[in-house]
C-alpha cells in the first residue's frame, strides 16, 4: 500500500474508532526518521487532549491495526495532541477562533508583508480577514502557508 493510501486507510479506521469518544482526528502522518518508521495520529477535542485520551486512542487504534495489519514494515505508533500552535485545517478551526488573535504566514507578500498578527474577524472558502492595528486585511486562503492561534509564553 502506498503512503497516501495508507494514511487515508489509517485515518478512516481512526475516525471510526473515536466516533464515540468525543475526540477528533486532526491529522495522520507516516514518516521515517533516523531509519525508523512512525505512524503519528494527532487528536483534538474542544476542552483539550489529556494523556488519558492519547493512551485510550492509542490502545484502541493499536488493537485494530494489529487485526488488519496494513503496514508491512516495523513502526512505532504515536498518538498525541497537535499542540497549542497547531495550524487551522478546516472551517471549524477558523470558526472557533473568530475574535481571537491569530498569526498568518504567507507564501507571497501582501502589502509588503509575509506575516500578519491580528484578530480573526471572518473567513469564507476563499479568504480570511484579520484586524491588525485597527485595519482590516483580507488574505486569500491559497496564499496562507500556515495560520494558527497566537501563543505567548
Amino acid at each position: 500500500m502506498n503512503k497516501n493510501n495508507l494514511i487515508d486507510y489509517v485515518r478512516g479506521i481512526s475516525e471510526k474508532i473515536v466516533e464515540d469518544m468525543d475526540v477528533d482526528i486532526y491529522d495522520v502522518e507516516y514518516v521515517k526518521e533516523s531509519g525508523l518508521n512512525y505512524l503519528r495520529i494527532y487528536i483534538s477535542k474542544e476542552e483539550g487532549v489529556s494523556l488519558d485520551d492519547c493512551s485510550l486512542v492509542n490502545n484502541r487504534i493499536s488493537e485494530e491495526l494489529d487485526k488488519e495489519d496494513p503496514i508491512e514494515d516495523a513502526y512505532y505508533l504515536e498518538v498525541s495532541s497537535p499542540g497549542i500552535d497547531r495550524a487551522f485545517r478546516n472551517d471549524r478551526d477558523f470558526e472557533s477562533n473568530i475574535g481571537k488573535e491569530v498569526e498568518a504566514k504567507l507564501y507571497s507578500k501582501l502589502d509588503g508583508k509575509k506575516y500578519y498578527l491580528g484578530i480573526l474577524v471572518k473567513f469564507d472558502e476563499k479568504t480570511v480577514t484579520l484586524e491588525e492595528g485597527g485595519k482590516e486585511v483580507t488574505i486569500e486562503r491559497s496564499n496562507i502557508t500556515k495560520i494558527n492561534k497566537s501563543v505567548e509564553f
